[in-house]
C-alpha cells in the first residue's frame, strides 16, 4: 500500500455506480428468464442502454463514469459464479445462512430468497473474467483521455462466507480452514484485477455492507448467541480485512481501490442495518489497503462524522449525504454544513486545517439507485435531480474540480 494520496480518481462528485435501469431493459430481462426472447436480444437492449446512461453521467459533469451496472441482476454481479470451485444454488436451504445476518433477515422477512447464493464445492480458481466485456464495452463508448476516470464495480471478498454459518461456506474435504479459503479466493481476485488492469481500468470501487455488519448491535448479538461461530467480530473482521489486502496487494500503485460501506439498498429502498462507524472505524482506515471510503451517510442510522477522526492522510473519503433511496431534495446549505462538519473531524485527527482536510473529501449519494435491479423508490427524473444536487453541492465546496 502506497502512502502516497490518490486523487482524480476519487473524485469530487462521485456517485456509487448503480443508477435506474429503464423499463425496456428490465422487461427484457424478464422475458430473457421466462424464455420469451434471445439474449441477443437482451445484449442490445443493454448496449443501447448502457449508451444512454453513459450519455447522461457525462451531460451532469460525472468523472467516475459507469455503465450503471445494467448488465447485472444484484450490485455484486458475477464474479462468484464464474470461478471454479463454485456453484450457484437456486433454492437454497436457509439453515445454511446464519440468519441474523441483517441482509438475510431482511430478504426472509420479505418473503424473498436471499439473493444469489452460491457456495463452494471444490478448489477454487479464476478461469475467465466475468468483469472484463463489461469494462470493455464501457471504455470503448467514452473519450479515450477519459477512460481512467471510468469505475466498475466488484464483490466484496468476504461475501460467501460472512453470511454462511460457520462450517457451511465451504467443505472440509477442500479447505481445512479459513485461510486456505481465504488465500485461493485472493488468487482470483488479484487475477480479476490485474486482467482488468491490462486491458485499461484504473478506478476500482469494491461494494461491502457485510462490513457495516460490524457496526449493528443486532448482528453483533446475534454472533455472540451463535454456539457454532468459533471467533468473536473482533477477530473476524480482523481476518477480513487481513483477506481484503492479500486481494489487493499485487495491483499496480496507479489503480485506485476504494471500497462503499452502506447499510443496505433493497427493493422498496429498504435497508438491511444500523449503526455508526464507531466500531470499526480505526481499523478500517488504518489497516485497510485501500485508497478510498464511500461511506453512507444520510441518515442517523450511519452514525456522527466524529469516527472519521482515524482517517489517515494518505486516504480519502467520499460522504454519502444525499440519500439515493427516496425523491425528497436535501438543501444545498445544510448539505454544505455536514461536509464542513466532516472535514473539521478529519482536521481533528490529523491537527491539520479544516481547508486541508477537505483535500481527501468528496461527495455522493449514500448508495447505489438500484443495487438490485428493481431499484429504488425513485423515478429517473429523481435519479438525475440528485445527481445534479451532488454535482451543484461539490462546486460549491471545490469550484472547478472534477
Amino acid at each position: 500500500m502506497t502512502s502516497k494520496l490518490h486523487r482524480n480518481p476519487p473524485f469530487r462528485a462521485e456517485h456509487l455506480g448503480s443508477l435506474l435501469r429503464p423499463d425496456d431493459l428490465l422487461q427484457t430481462r424478464a422475458d430473457l428468464d421466462n424464455g420469451k426472447t434471445q439474449q441477443q436480444q437482451l445484449t442490445s437492449i443493454e448496449d443501447t442502454s448502457v449508451k444512454d446512461i453513459v450519455h447522461t453521467q457525462i451531460k451532469l459533469g460525472f468523472h467516475p463514469i459507469s455503465d450503471g451496472e445494467y448488465r447485472r441482476h444484484m450490485f455484486w454481479g458475477t464474479f462468484f459464479p464464474g470461478l471454479e470451485g463454485f456453484k450457484e444454488i437456486k433454492n437454497p436451504d436457509v439453515d445454511i445462512f446464519r440468519m441474523y445476518m441483517p441482509d438475510i433477515a431482511a430478504f426472509t422477512e420479505a418473503g424473498h430468497k436471499p439473493g444469489e447464493s452460491v457456495i463452494c464445492t471444490g478448489k477454487i480458481k479464476h478461469v475467465g473474467s466475468t468483469y472484463v466485456d463489461q469494462w470493455n464495452y464501457l471504455k470503448s463508448i467514452v473519450p479515450r483521455e477519459r477512460v481512467h476516470e471510468c469505475k466498475i464495480t466488484l464483490a466484496a471478498p468476504e461475501w460467501y462466507h460472512m453470511r454462511y454459518k460457520e462450517g457451511r461456506a465451504y467443505p472440509k474435504d477442500v479447505y481445512s480452514s479459513d485461510k486456505k479459503y481465504f488465500a485461493d479466493i485472493a488468487k482470483a481476485y488479484q487475477t480479476e484485477l490485474q486482467i482488468l488492469y491490462d486491458n485499461g481500468l484504473r478506478n476500482v470501487q469494491i461494494d461491502d455492507p457485510n462490513l457495516a455488519y460490524f457496526c449493528s448491535e443486532k448482528m453483533l448479538e446475534g454472533w455472540k448467541k451463535d454456539p457454532l461461530n468459533t471467533k468473536t467480530t473482533d477477530q473476524t473482521l480482523d481476518e477480513y480485512i487481513e483477506f481484503y489486502n492479500d486481494c489487493l496487494s499485487k495491483r499496480p500503485t496507479d489503480m485506485h481501490v476504494g471500497v462503499h460501506i452502506c447499510r443496505g439498498n433493497f427493493v422498496n429502498s429498504r435497508h438491511f442495518s444500523e449503526g455508526g462507524y464507531d466500531r470499526v472505524a480505526k481499523k478500517l482506515f488504518e489497516d485497510m489497503h485501500v485508497n478510498t471510503y464511500y461511506l453512507e451517510y444520510d441518515t442517523p442510522r450511519a452514525g456522527g462524522f466524529e469516527p472519521l477522526k482515524s482517517l489517515p492522510k494518505n486516504k480519502n473519503v467520499i460522504l454519502g449525504v444525499i440519500t439515493s433511496k427516496f425523491p425528497e431534495m436535501e438543501d444545498i446549505e445544510e448539505m454544505k454544513k455536514r461536509v464542513y462538519e466532516a472535514a473539521d473531524f478529519v482536521a481533528e485527527g490529523n491537527n491539520e486545517s479544516r481547508q486541508e482536510a477537505l483535500q481527501r473529501l468528496g461527495v455522493s449519494p449514500q448508495c447505489g439507485f438500484a443495487s438490485h435491479s428493481a431499484g429504488n423508490s425513485v423515478k429517473k427524473h429523481d435519479m438525475v435531480n440528485k445527481l445534479t444536487l451532488v454535482r451543484e453541492l461539490a462546486d460549491s465546496i471545490w469550484p472547478g474540480e472534477p
